[in-house]
């Protein structure tokens, strides 16, 4: 059987990456669950079985190929396995829990545990992240049941540990969530320089005006480009609202303006979107005007919650920034929001 190191170099060989000290010291870290995945100690009849490889919770900047090598990993693992985002996942439970409540199951996270045990040895999370109260109360007892029963998780993110649910409500609560992962899984930071999901855009174009097939296709190229065509729709929870991107991918999200800016969406919605996607392409931005006025005020809130995440924006529009928004009420504010479309198109913008 190849190892990981194998498939690594492979690729490097073929052009398809490029060696990166910090990304192999990472897929060294994987390869040891790898193994102990492939090759289990015996159980004894004189011994409890042994305990499963502790998991592994792998953290840094976004663009450092992280979920590159969380691929790699789980495409070659060798036990029953699930690669899902972590916020996806997360809905799933509540969920299960909510219909175990309404079977009048008293423990009603227990069965949902249960399940996800009886189909799976490793589940591998992307992009862990924790905004939400309800699964900020749930995912301690979570981890540690399917921890117990001897799931392996590993998961990426941009924040360390310490920093997950940061000055979110009763945080309290959710500290030993926390010191949960430290002694379950091996914390380590993927240290690399370079933003390879950057350098995809450096010196490209990321605003296309005006909007015909040539915008079209080039956003697509970009789009294929940064997800490999693995994208698929992705729900937010926003308030105990849902909110759909589309097409989502390893941070990377696609929406037409007509998908966040033409429903009923408010801030709290758009600073939810920014701190899930770290690249947003959004299509089809039509002229702005009297007309279209509440869609206009949206779109200002989205692309101020864009700017202050410090989200990289690539946008196919009817029109240059300055000429999106040139009669009617609101005008004179639009500037500040043509302003930042501007800045956001500098080579330099996105990068940390």
């Amino acid at each position: 059987m190849k190892s990981l190191l194998d498939i690594y170099n492979a690729r490097i060989a073929s052009g398809e990456l490029t060696h990166d000290p910090a990304q192999e010291l990472a897929l060294s870290r994987l390869q040891r669950i790898h193994t102990a995945l492939t090759n289990p100690p015996k159980k004894s009849l004189f011994r409890k079985a042994p305990p499963p490889p502790m998991g592994l919770y792998l953290w840094g900047g976004v663009g450092r190929g992280k979920s590159m090598l969380m691929d790699l990993f789980v495409d070659a693992c060798p036990v029953p396995a699930r690669r899902v985002h972590f916020h996806a996942f997360m809905q799933e439970i509540q969920a299960g829990i909510h219909k175990a409540r309404q079977d009048g199951v008293e423990d009603a996270l227990k069965p949902v545990a249960e399940a996800v045990i009886a189909d799976i040895k490793l589940l591998a999370f992307d992009e862990m992240q924790i905004t939400d109260i309800t699964d900020a109360m749930i995912v301690g007892r979570l981890f540690e049941l399917l921890m117990e029963a001897g799931v392996v998780i590993v998961t990426t993110s941009n924040r360390v540990p310490d920093d997950l649910y940061k000055n979110g409500l009763n945080r309290q609560l959710f500290l030993p969530f926390i010191a949960l992962l430290k002694e379950r899984m091996e914390v380590a930071e993927l240290a690399s320089p370079k933003d390879y999901r950057q350098d995809r855009l450096s010196g490209s174009q990321v605003y296309f005006t005006p909007n015909n097939n040539e915008a079209r296709a080039q956003i697509e190229e970009i789009w294929q480009s940064l997800t490999h065509g693995k994208a698929a729709p992705h729900d937010l929870t926003v308030k105990g609202r849902t909110v759909t991107l589309p097409g989502f991918h390893n941070g990377v999200a696609r929406a037409k303006f007509f998908d966040l800016c033409g429903q009923p969406l408010g801030p709290a919605d758009y600073l939810t979107i920014a701190e899930s996607a770290r690249v947003l392409i959004l299509e089809d931005i039509p002229r702005l005007s009297r007309n279209n006025f509440n869609e206009a005020k949206r779109f200002v809130t989205l692309i101020d919650a864009l700017y202050e995440a410090h989200v990289q924006l690539i946008a196919s529009a009817a029109a240059e920034p300055e000429m999106l928004y040139v009669e009617g009420t609101g005008t004179f504010e639009f500037e500040r929001t043509a302003s930042r479309l501007r800045e956001m198109q500098s080579a330099e913008w996105g990068q940390d």
